[in-house]
């Protein structure tokens, strides 16, 4: 990892961490910005900063840029009931929002961020599981999640469940 810094997101940060996960819903997804899946991007304070077993973690660059993002909240899957049923809500620990900007991809910082973030959830003492979802088509995030966990599900839209061990 070159020359960045990983911290606890503060006030301060948020706009340039919302312009890192917005890139990567518009550039990497191609989905742009959908509210019934995206809502947290929009209010990064009230999902992150606020409640006290959820984090947000930004990779802020030598010119103090955020160039990555990493969040953890205990909000479980929405869908379908059996994963629902598996991952609870408040038992869970979701990961969510890890991307890096693709000038800055390549350097250790998503690795780096989810090891602070399982450190987090560990802490906690409350989570049972730690879950997240990627897609198919995300820019080295499967290969990152498979060294970290075990895939739970494959849906036929391309998104994969892992659980992280």
């Amino acid at each position: 990892m070159h020359n960045y810094g990983i911290k606890v997101a503060a006030p301060d940060d948020l706009g340039g961490a919302r312009v890192v996960m917005l890139d990567a819903l518009y550039r990497d997804f191609g989905t742009g910005y959908v509210p019934q899946w995206h809502e947290d991007v929009i209010d990064l304070e009230g999902h992150y900063l606020t409640p006290k077993r959820h984090t947000l973690l930004v990779a802020v660059d030598q010119e103090g840029v955020v160039a990555a993002t990493a969040a953890l909240d205990s909000r479980g899957p929405r869908q379908p009931e059996w994963l629902v049923e598996r991952y609870p809500s408040g038992e869970t620990a979701q990961l969510r929002r890890v991307y890096v900007s693709p000038e800055h991809r390549r350097r250790g910082l998503a690795r780096a961020m989810v090891a602070e973030l399982l450190e987090f959830a560990r802490a906690d003492g409350g989570y049972r599981s730690i879950y997240l979802h990627a897609y198919r088509h995300s820019p080295g995030a499967l290969d990152l999640w498979r060294t970290l966990g075990k895939v739970v599900w494959e849906d036929e839209d391309g998104t994969v469940h892992f659980e992280i061990i």
